[in-house]
């Protein structure tokens, strides 16, 4: 059973769906809008059920757009690669690497996306019978993005060409350096550039601001599949690969997949096919790391993007956060099964470590947001001394969706400290941060709209907190009000396993299409209890009697997770998504909770 959101009856322009003004999180809830007769026409003409034709009319999908949504392909939505600014000196300067015999070295970053792009080349590199040397810089110890003293150190191994994967867009000294000694440098990236590039043969980034290209939301693992695609074809053209074994590019599809959704990058257009396509070769389990991924998080459904960013991205992660930067590069690009399970228990392991860093940092940086006064800037900014610089992005992450806020951690160490940014959607961080920057309030900075990283002097700090303050009021066309978008409103009988499996057909799910969101209405909220970490677990009983099975994750020290805890048999609305749960074979529906209020 579902409310109709189209009838003016229930949601009056303007009104507050289900009448809730402030929920238990403190958003309002509004309806996403959607026309009713495209919803029904949709429906009619892909067969597919109502609810599902209103959430593709929401998403803002044409009726002559449905098929490409439903369907994404890369014949279809990958652009030519040399479309991008100096793609063609990219590939031209690898083309003759590969077929001179010359070593390339790749320099990726520590994160998944970093991590998947070095895979990407060195995989695409060795099939195409070059010989490929990676560095994956130590966060501790070197830091984010390309140093000197590394670049250095690929030459003397006999590297004359190195790609830069994920970062270099900003790196103008450690750059200018590696130019000066000789070296070759080309940089894939898609961070925010400034109008001055790095010296490099080549800076591939769709991100440039002389850049005309459509698809600025590439990840860095999408921006280096295209090198890929377009080294593969100037191969080809140049019969390269006559007496060799041709590489098969779709066969990479789902570490793209993995890096694109981690990144968090929003999946409409080419991201969408690229995710569609890999989430396909996923299935196949033939990456032997992503496999064995999946094993050690008890992966035994088929996966989709909530596995990647939920499961399966945190462990990639935590090499490069609390353990050894290069597992996540080593577990992506090993065949051996044996390695492959070996990596995974011990990426699995530091990502057990990362939990218990990351509760206590949280705790403290939750205790200093509370305790200082508001100050009516749009921002959150903490420190601390001793944090692990390997957090400090998640509990970031984590403050800006707790208060609705663009949140800045910072962990000191002696002078400097290092800096992690995110963001809300309407509030672009990382030009804010390039720019601070560039007013000498920063040692090093820069990012993309909804995530930022930056090292700070402590003398700077309170200058730095001003300066980005007001750059990002600046920016607020008015007050910050939270609001949770609902696609429909259930009876918990209405959430059927029927239901959930129609909804897959919108998907993959992230950034820029987003899971479809309920709201559970008048639901009895019985047995409520804590689980795990901090989870609430709970079954919502529904008018007709119908249970559906219920967790808000994180949730027991909130006031959401408290009002649950305390509503045993009191009738709620429940807001969040709906996915199928196979816990010991036992298929059922379970709704993942967002948010509640009170009903009535």
């Amino acid at each position: 059973m579902s409310i109709d959101l189209a009838d003016p009856v229930t949601t009056a322009a303007g009104e507050a769906f289900l009448g809730v003004e402030r929920s238990l999180t403190g958003r309002r809830w509004q309806a996403t809008p959607a026309d009713h007769r495209l919803a029904m026409a949709m429906s009619q003409r892909h067969g597919l059920p109502e609810l599902v034709g209103r959430v593709l009319a929401g998403r803002g999908v044409a009726l002559d757009q449905a098929d490409a949504f439903l369907n994404p392909t890369l014949r279809e939505l990958l652009p030519d690669p040399f479309h991008l600014k100096d793609m063609d000196l990219a590939v031209a300067r690898l083309v003759g690497a590969i077929e001179g015999g010359e070593t390339i070295g790749v320099f990726g970053d520590y994160d998944v996306d970093g991590a998947t792009s070095a895979a990407l080349l060195l995989r695409y590199f060795s099939a195409a019978g070059a010989r490929v040397a990676v560095h994956i810089p130590d966060r501790m110890r070197e830091g984010y993005g390309p140093n000197a003293p590394a670049l250095l150190k690929l030459q003397s191994a006999g590297v004359g060409v190195v790609v830069t994967v994920d970062c270099g867009i900003t790196a103008f000294e450690p750059l200018q350096a590696a130019a000066a000694a000789g070296l070759d440098i080309i940089v894939v990236d898609h961070h925010e550039a400034e109008a001055a590039l790095p010296r490099a043969l080549a800076v591939v980034n769709p991100n440039r601001l002389d850049e005309t290209s459509p698809h600025g939301q590439l990840a860095a693992v999408g921006v280096a599949f295209l090198l890929v695609v377009a080294v593969h074809k100037a191969l080809r053209d140049r019969d390269w690969y006559s007496g060799r074994a041709v590489p098969d590019l779709m066969q990479w599809l789902d570490i793209v997949a993995l890096g694109t959704v981690c990144d968090v990058v929003p999946l409409v257009g080419v991201n969408r096919a690229l995710v569609a396509q890999g989430l396909k070769v996923l299935a196949k389990r033939g990456n032997a790391g992503i496999a064995a991924l999946a094993d050690v998080a008890g992966v035994r459904e088929r996966m989709d993007a909530f596995h990647l960013g939920y499961l399966l991205g945190p462990r990639v992660n935590a090499g490069g956060r609390v353990g050894q930067a290069d597992l996540g590069v080593r577990l992506l690009t090993t065949d051996d099964a044996a390695e492959a399970a070996r990596l995974a228990q011990t990426l699995d392991g530091y990502n057990k470590d990362r939990q218990t860093i990351e509760a206590a940092v949280l705790q403290d940086a939750m205790a200093q947001v509370e305790s200082r006064p508001d100050d009516g800037l749009p921002l959150l900014l903490v420190a601390g001394e001793g944090w692990h610089p390997g957090v400090i992005g998640i509990i970031a992450g984590r403050l800006k969706e707790r208060y609705n806020r663009p949140a800045c951690v910072i962990a000191f160490d002696g002078a400097e400290g290092k800096g992690s940014g995110r963001s809300v959607p309407s509030l672009d961080l990382g030009s804010a941060i390039i720019a601070a920057r560039q007013a000498g309030l920063l040692v090093r900075g820069g990012g993309h709209a909804m995530a930022a990283g930056f090292t700070v002097a402590r003398d700077r700090l309170d200058a730095f907190r001003a300066f980005l303050g007001e750059r990002l009021v600046a920016q607020m066309a008015g007050p910050l009000r939270p609001v949770l978008e609902l696609d429909s409103a259930l009876d918990a009988g209405g959430a059927t396993l029927e239901l959930v499996e129609s909804l897959r057909l919108l998907g993959p799910f992230g950034s820029g299409n987003n899971e479809p969101r309920f709201a559970i209405t008048a639901a009895r909220v019985v047995a409520p209890r804590v689980v795990g970490t901090g989870h609430v677990s709970c079954s919502l009983a529904g008018r007709s009697g119908t249970r559906l099975k219920a967790i808000a994750f994180r949730a027991a020290d909130s006031e959401m997770g408290q009002a649950l805890l305390a509503a045993d048999g009191t009738p709620m609305h429940l807001a969040g998504t709906l996915r199928i749960d196979n816990w010991q074979g036992n298929v059922k529906v379970q709704m993942f909770i967002e948010d509640a209020a009170p009903a009535g």
